[in-house]
C-alpha cells in the first residue's frame, strides 16, 4: 500500500492546524513524526488514517482518492498513549476481536491469536483481564490487538509515553523486531527525538502545523535544515549563540555578542561575512580546555536539574539561554558564574534566515 498526501491542509474553526504538506509513505516503510505538543501530529495522524478529511488537497490510497474509500474497508491498526483495552474481556478475547470482526475460523483464528501474544510476551496472561496487567503489558496487548489482524497501516501515537524508562527502552527494543518482520506502513508519533534515533526509518519534523524536514533519522540530527528542526532534533534542544563573521585570511573570526572570538577552521573556514548563529549540543562542552581553539564561555546558572548520574545546568549567556549536559551529580545554585568550552569543530552555522549552512563532516 502507498499513501500520498497531495497539498494537504486542516483547519479547525479557523485555525489552522495543518499548513500545506505533501509527504509519500511507502509500503514496508517505518515513518517518525517528530514535534513538541501542539506541533500537529495528531492532526496529521488523523488525516493519514482517515479518521479526518483535509480542508484542501488530497490524499490517496494506492491512487485512489481516500475520500472515497469507506474507514471500515482500509486495514488499520491504531494504538495510542492511553491504554486502550476491553476491560469486560480476557486478553485472549481481546487480541481475537479484530478477526472475530473478519468473521476468521476457529483454527486460524487460535493461531494467530498464541502467536502474537507470544510475539509481545502475553502468552501467560492469556485467560486474565486486562486491569490485572501491569502498565507495560497492558500497552503490549494494545500493540497484539493491532498487529494480529496485519493491518496495512500501523499507527502508533506516542505509545510508550506513559510507561517508565525502563519499559521504554525494552517495548522500543520489541517493536523494532516485531515491526521488521511485517510488510506495512508504520507511523509513529513522538515527541521524543530519542525515539526517532532509535527506531530509526524516515523521520518528519513538524514544528506548528508544518513538516520542516523529512529523511533517515540520523541524517536529520547531522545535518538539521533550520534552528527549528536542529532545536526539535536534540533533546535538550540544541543551543543557539549569535555571531559576527569578520575579517579575511588568517584574521577571519566569528564573534559572539560577548566579544568572544572564535577562529574559524574546518568546516567553519568557507562562511561568508555578516550575522550567523552557531549552534552546539549540550553535551558537546568541556569544563576544562583541552586545546588552544576551544572556545570559553562564561554564563550564569538559572537552574539545575540534579539525576543520578547526570545533571542539565540552565544558564544564561549574556542574556541567551543555554543548557549544559554533565555527567554525574553536581549541585549549581543559582547566579554562580560557569566556564565552559565548546571545540568550534563541533559547531553548526545557521545563515540569518536560521537556514543551515554549515555542519561538521561525518
Amino acid at each position: 500500500m502507498t499513501i500520498v498526501l497531495e497539498n494537504v491542509t486542516k483547519v479547525v474553526r479557523g485555525e489552522d492546524h495543518i499548513y500545506k504538506t505533501s509527504i509519500t509513505l511507502e509500503d514496508g516503510s517505518f515513518n517518525v513524526l517528530l514535534g513538541a505538543t501542539l506541533s500537529g501530529k495528531t492532526s496529521l495522524i488523523r488525516l493519514i488514517a482517515g479518521l479526518d478529511h483535509p480542508t484542501k488537497g488530497r490524499i490517496l490510497v494506492n491512487g485512489k482518492n481516500a475520500g472515497k474509500i469507506a474507514l471500515q474497508h482500509r486495514n488499520i491498526g491504531m494504538v495510542y498513549q492511553e491504554f486502550i483495552n476491553y476491560p469486560a474481556m480476557t486478553v485472549y478475547e481481546n487480541i481475537a476481536s479484530p478477526l472475530r470482526m473478519k468473521r476468521m475460523n476457529k483454527v486460524q483464528l487460535d493461531k494467530k491469536v498464541r502467536q502474537t501474544a507470544e510475539l509481545l510476551h502475553l502468552e501467560s496472561f492469556l485467560n486474565r483481564p486486562p486491569d490485572e496487567l501491569s502498565g507495560g503489558q497492558q500497552q503490549r496487548l494494545a500493540m497484539a490487538r493491532a498487529l494480529v489482524k496485519d493491518s496495512d497501516l500501523l499507527i502508533l501515537d506516542e505509545p510508550l509515553i506513559n510507561l517508565d524508562y525502563k519499559l521504554r527502552a525494552e517495548i522500543r527494543e520489541e517493536l523494532r523486531t516485531i515491526i521488521g518482520q511485517r510488510d506495512m506502513i508504520v507511523v509513529y508519533a513522538t515527541t521524543e527525538p530519542i525515539e526517532a534515533l532509535i527506531l530509526g526509518g524516515k523521520t518528519h519534523v513538524l514544528h506548528e502545523g508544518r513538516i520542516l524536514q523529512s529523511g533517515p533519522s540520523l541524517d536529520i540530527f547531522n545535518y538539521p535544515a533550520t534552528v527549528d528542526v536542529a532545536r526539535n532534533i536534540n533533546n535538550p534542544p540544541m543551543n543557539i549563540l549569535d555571531a559576527q563573521i569578520s575579517g579575511v585570511g588568517k584574521n577571519r573570526r566569528a564573534v559572539l555578542t560577548d566579544g568572544t572570538q572564535i577562529h574559524l577552521n574546518g568546516n567553519l573556514s568557507d562562511i561568508k561575512e555578516g550575522h550567523v548563529k552557531l549552534g552546539f549540543r549540550a553535551s558537546q562542552i568541556s569544563f576544562h580546555k583541552t586545546s588552544d581553539t576551544d572556545i570559553p564561555i562564561r554564563g550564569e546558572v538559572e537552574l539545575a536539574e540534579v539525576g543520578g548520574s547526570e545533571t542539565f545546568v540552565h544558564l544564561l549567556h549574556n542574556g541567551n539561554p543555554i543548557i549544559l549536559h554533565e555527567k554525574g551529580a553536581h549541585p549549581r545554585h543559582q547566579g554562580d558564574m560557569i566556564d565552559f568550552f565548546v571545540k568550534p569543530e563541533n559547531l553548526l552555522a545557521f545563515d540569518r534566515n536560521e537556514q543551515l549552512i554549515s555542519a561538521p563532516r561525518i
